[in-house]
């Protein structure tokens, strides 16, 4: 079976942080970790099993014209690809705290656009337990994937990627 493509950005902080924990949970010989800040539409296509890792940005920025960030530039990738039989799991990172009312708002973006090209996605999380004033990452009452606040929770990060890689695990057919 192929591995599992696990998209990240950005490079170097929390989200890269987080992305090597979550491969290590589901087996680094499972995964092929790859920065979108490099990746391409064919990096994509060659996996039918993926996890993206994304963090929101604050409200100043998405107010103003800034579009470059890895993510800004790797969404037009996304948008390329038909997803039907792939399936995917995303996880996202937010400041609970600061940005309460865009909590992982651009995790709820990313699964938008991949359920509108077909993707199946695995993995989402109940969000009892999790304070935050709203979130565009919540459909159906559940997010879309897991958040993960390293701003003000970072003794939450381990036992939350615990619990949902092992709910992964079995949706990946591992």
């Amino acid at each position: 079976m192929s591995k599992i493509g696990l998209f990240f950005g950005p490079e170097k902080g929390s989200v890269h942080r987080v992305a090597d924990k979550v491969t290590k949970a589901v087996g680094e010989q499972e995964i092929e970790l790859i920065s979108v800040n490099n990746a391409t539409a064919a990096d994509l296509e060659r996996f039918d099993r993926i996890i993206f890792g994304i963090s929101t940005v604050g409200k100043e920025t998405w107010d103003s014209d800034y579009s470059n960030t890895d993510w800004a530039k790797f969404f037009p990738n996304i948008r390329k690809i038909d997803f039907s039989g792939k399936t995917v799991a995303i996880f996202g990172l937010g400041d609970h705290i600061t940005y309460s009312g865009y909590f992982v708002n651009a995790m709820g973006m990313l699964a938008k656009d991949l359920l509108k090209s077909g993707a199946k996605i695995v993995g989402q999380v109940d969000p009892s337990g999790y304070e935050f004033d709203d979130s565009e990452a919540l459909i159906d009452g559940m997010f879309t994937g897991l958040p993960i606040d390293e701003d003000f929770e970072p003794e939450l990060t381990d036992e939350r990627i615990a619990n949902w890689v092992a709910g992964l695990i079995p949706a990946f057919g591992l």
